[in-house]
């Protein structure tokens, strides 16, 4: 299978560039897994695909304020951060630009003073261990210092922090947003509950590896990068109830569905617990515990791309996409969503 086999082509007018005012008024693809139609909706209307007894599985993740700009403290240079996770305590791993000025020993102070950092190793594909010296909570100087890690495709300077956080947003950790569940307000949540639809939660906290592009030309050679994730005992008993009484597992987002895919054993069964995962997810998986996804329209030649793929087959899905480019929905990040069920 080659990496080309999922490249389609995106005009740039096409890639979202802000988040709607309303959340839930965005535009809504229906994929129907029987035989592969498509309806053109809104996200709003999502409600008349979910059934009593069905489950919805969300990612409660939420993005730190994860990019920070420092200066070295021999020359001043300037050097921008990007926390990816948290090795131990105050020690992250980090992606640096510019890579070549930070060497281990190297020193950065950010936002006069009150947080520096020394880099104390290289590691994988570059990316530096920094050991965090402050006074205070870590989190606090943070969310006083560092900007909201956008993807690189969005140009626009965000005006609302918030509009980059699902509205139940929980657990802090994640470099990127679980983007599917965006487009959920506080009231449509309500309204899912009301109708006997159960919500379930789930954290996996998104580094950036889902988003790397894949540079081998086979899909099997590409490695995933590691992103720890949580499944509650309680939560894990509610989506296992979900499928055993013949409802619905539908998974918020690809990230979701990892964690489902990476916690479930062979039998079907969702097993509670913490880990890292690197599960990659492309065409000729078998799925073990979702039965439907909502999800962004993803970048091309992307793993997200393969991993829609998995589940609504190839053809489907770059058809979805020819279509959707066609229709001019709005893609990534900011972009329209795909409910495929």
């Amino acid at each position: 299978m080659k990496t080309a086999d999922f490249y389609y082509d995106l005009p740039q007018e096409l890639i979202a560039q802000d988040p709607l005012e309303d959340r839930s008024s965005s535009r809504l693809m229906h994929l129907s897994l029987k035989d592969g139609s498509l309806e053109h909706r809104h996200f709003s209307d999502i409600l008349d695909y979910l059934h009593a007894g069905d489950c919805l599985v969300i990612n409660d993740t939420k993005v730190i304020p994860a990019r920070l700009y420092g200066h070295k403290e021999d020359t001043g240079a300037v050097i921008e951060i990007l926390l990816l996770k948290r090795k131990e305590n105050d020690i992250w791993e980090c992606l640096v630009k510019p890579g070549k000025k930070a060497r281990p020993g190297a020193r950065i102070t950010f936002g006069n003073g009150i947080l520096k950092g020394e880099i104390i190793d290289v590691v994988e594909e570059g990316n530096r261990l920094i050991r965090f010296h402050y006074e205070g909570i870590f989190e606090e100087i943070l969310d006083q210092l560092g900007e909201m890690p956008l993807p690189p495709y969005i140009t626009h300077k965000l005006k609302d922090k918030n509009r980059y956080q699902t509205v139940y947003a929980k657990n802090e950790g994640s470099a990127a947003a679980p983007t599917a569940g965006l487009h959920f307000t506080k009231e449509l949540l309500a309204e899912v509950e009301a109708r006997g639809i159960k919500i379930a939660h789930v954290t996996l906290h998104v580094g950036l590896g889902t988003f790397r592009p894949v540079k081998v030309d086979d899909v099997e050679s590409h490695h995933m990068h590691s992103e720890f994730y949580v499944v509650e005992e309680d939560q894990a008993k509610l989506i296992n109830e979900t499928k055993k009484n013949g409802g619905r597992v539908i998974s918020v987002g690809t990230t979701s569905c990892r964690t489902l895919e990476s916690a479930a054993g062979e039998d079907g069964i969702l097993r509670a617990g913490s880990g890292w995962t690197e599960i990659f997810i492309y065409p000729g998986y078998s799925f073990k515990m979702i039965d439907g996804l909502i999800t962004n329209f993803h970048l091309p030649e992307s793993t997200l791309l393969m991993l829609v793929s998995a589940l609504a087959g190839k053809e489907h899905i770059m058809k979805a996409y020819e279509e959707a480019v066609k229709e001019r929905y709005r893609f990534f990040s900011f972009g329209d969503a795909m409910l495929i069920v």
